[in-house]
């Protein structure tokens, strides 16, 4: 594995999927790569926690 750069569906900046965090997703057994870079998955993350109150 190697990291690979990714656009964010949201801002659509590049962002890095590093090895690490790769490795992270494969022993959570996640199948899809992130779509949106950490930035803008910590502002929807914060927003659906807003919403719930």
């Amino acid at each position: 594995m190697s990291d690979k750069n990714l656009l964010c569906k949201e801002c659509g900046k590049e962002f890095v999927f590093t090895e690490g965090e790769q490795a992270f997703y494969k022993e959570k057994g996640f199948e899809n790569e992130p779509v949106r870079c950490p930035k803008c998955r910590k502002a929807r993350k914060q927003e659906r926690r807003g919403m719930g109150r």
